[in-house]
């Protein structure tokens, strides 16, 4: 077998290949054209960020059998082309974990303790203590924004400094983060009550400026905040004006919105220390990358399924025209689901009814596992993957089939219990179409459009969906349609509004003023 490595990658990756008698060569800086011309003869590609896997570069690879990527991020690799030819792509994102966790401490030592101002001043030629004053980290509150790989180990850590440790993630059970010794809070809360805020979160649609400047306006003005994770996750215009006004004491950042980052925004300011994307740059860390990509397309090659494999194998044909709607269903609901939960989860009861339990469901079932945490955690699920993930983060799955279903052909229920309760979505396919079918106890039919839809409970009464078309009609947002799903005529209903635009949280919070409106939520499907 022969692999290329196309990107710079820590010796230990060719020399654990070489001692697998594998062929190895490393050609870096490959134009398009040239890789294009080459990669036929490759059984594996290894990249980094550089060298781009274009839908036509793995359509040439003839018998490419694994794509690797050294590292987490994976823009710059067409997965759905490989997916499509039944090439399994992997990735390394537990390789640099406790390097970004050491560094996010690192910089949390040096807010606190002014450590790269002080240093530049004296290097300067000026001696001036009482300028430098710091804070100590015994006893303050460290909140840490999502519970994954990075923000667990900066939690064992800052454990040792005497630390109260709180947390926002509702995709971990608490039994998982009572085990680190970690309390599980509300956003509003971490940010209320954090002397020092570190995020460890993925850029996706729903996390991108999730520390804005409302959000900003509820912290400490003795706070600090650390992101060594996602540049974007912090508006940073919003952030530098609160440091400016002493609304935020300081902040430290390793990732930004924008890369190379020589001219941002975030350096101008003397309160907020700055590092060019460090957090993996350790030479353990490029060794356990190199090692793990190693090892699992060495696992690939030898028939057996990578523990990071990040794209689903390709669904047998013959099985194909019904088993492929479902999963586009299956992400559906677990998005839908994770958008309307509130709390922490502790169990996830997925139901199969009708024609579908026929069929292999392990795809579907890592599908809706997918939607479920796709908001808060960057590792992307497949059926190789999906129990892994979920133990990791303590959550436990239960499946059940029933093979007859009295409404439809087949049914894919989910239910996710909390610590505050349960919340049910309920999906189908007609037509190879998604419906979403059940909110709740609510019967609908709704089908997702890419959009976003509003959805009110409330008590059944003549007057309410006119008034609620009122407060969007005066913003000028067009319902372009609306299901209603009640229990009994005057009883308890869900209204389902489909509108051109999002909701400003504004006229949301107007809605739910209204008499009999108990719950409104905005949510993209």
């Amino acid at each position: 077998m022969k692999i290329l490595i196309a990107d710079p990658i820590a010796a230990e990756c060719a020399e654990f290949l070489r001692a697998h008698d594998v062929e190895v060569d490393t050609k870096l800086k490959l134009k398009a054209e040239e890789l294009k011309a080459i990669i036929g003869d490759y059984d594996a590609l290894i990249v980094r960020s550089e060298t781009k896997a274009s839908a036509e570069i793995i359509q040439a690879g003839e018998k490419l059998q694994v794509i690797a990527r050294a590292g987490v991020g994976l823009d710059n690799i067409d997965i759905d082309a490989a997916t499509q030819k039944g090439i399994v792509v992997v990735n390394a994102p537990t390789g640099n974990t406790i390097a970004a966790a050491e560094h996010t401490v690192a910089l949390m030592l040096a807010l606190a303790r002014h450590i790269p101002q002080a240093n530049t001043e004296l290097k300067s030629g000026i001696w001036q203590r009482n300028k430098w004053v710091g804070t100590e980290l015994r006893n303050k509150t460290l909140g840490i924004i999502g519970l994954g790989n990075v923000g667990s180990e900066v939690a064992r850590r800052t454990q040792a400094f005497e630390m109260r440790l709180i947390a926002y993630d509702p995709f971990v059970s608490e039994d998982y983060a009572r085990n680190l010794k970690v309390e599980l809070v509300s956003l509003e809360q971490l940010l209320e009550e954090s002397d020092f805020i570190s995020l460890h979160l993925p850029l996706t649609p729903a996390t991108k400026g999730l520390v804005d400047a409302k959000k900003l306006a509820k912290v400490k003005p003795t706070a600090r905040i650390i992101n060594c994770a996602r540049g974007g996750l912090i508006d940073e215009a919003a952030l530098v004006k609160a440091i400016e006004k002493g609304k935020v004491a300081g902040a430290a950042f390793d990732v930004f919105s924008k890369e190379p980052a020589t001219d941002s925004i975030l350096s101008k300011s003397g309160k907020i220390i700055v590092t060019p994307h460090l957090g993996a740059s350790t030479f353990e860390a490029q060794a356990n990358i190199a090692q793990d990509i190693a090892e699992q397309v060495l696992i690939v090659l030898n028939g057996k399924p990578a523990r990071y494999a990040v794209n689903v194998p390709l669904i047998p044909p013959e099985t194909l025209p019904v088993v492929a709607p479902f999963i586009t269903a299956a992400s559906t609901i677990g998005s839908l689901a994770s958008q309307l939960m509130e709390g922490q989860i502790s169990t996830i009861n997925i139901k199969y009814d009708g024609e579908i339990t026929n069929y292999d469901t392990a795809a579907i079932k890592a599908a809706i596992i997918g939607g479920l945490l796709e908001r808060m955690s960057e590792e992307r699920v497949n059926l190789v993957n999906a129990n892994l993930i979920a133990a990791r983060r303590g959550l436990k799955i239960v499946e059940q089939k029933e093979a007859t279903c009295e409404n439809y052909t087949s049914l894919l229920t989910l239910q996710v219990t909390t610590n505050t309760g349960a919340t049910t979505a309920a999906g189908t396919v007609i037509r190879d179409e998604t419906h979403i079918v059940r909110i709740n106890e609510f019967w609908v039919d709704v089908i997702p459009t890419g959009g976003y839809f509003l959805l009110c409970n409330h008590r059944d009464r003549p007057g309410l969906i006119g008034a609620v078309g009122n407060i969007t009609g005066k913003v000028d947002i067009n319902i372009s349609s609306m299901h209603l799903g009640r229990l009994q005529p005057r009883g308890s209903a869900l209204m389902i509004l489909a509108l051109d635009e999002p909701l400003p949280e504004e006229q949301r919070r107007e809605i739910l003023t209204l008499p009999d409106v108990s719950t409104t939520k905005l949510v993209k499907l």
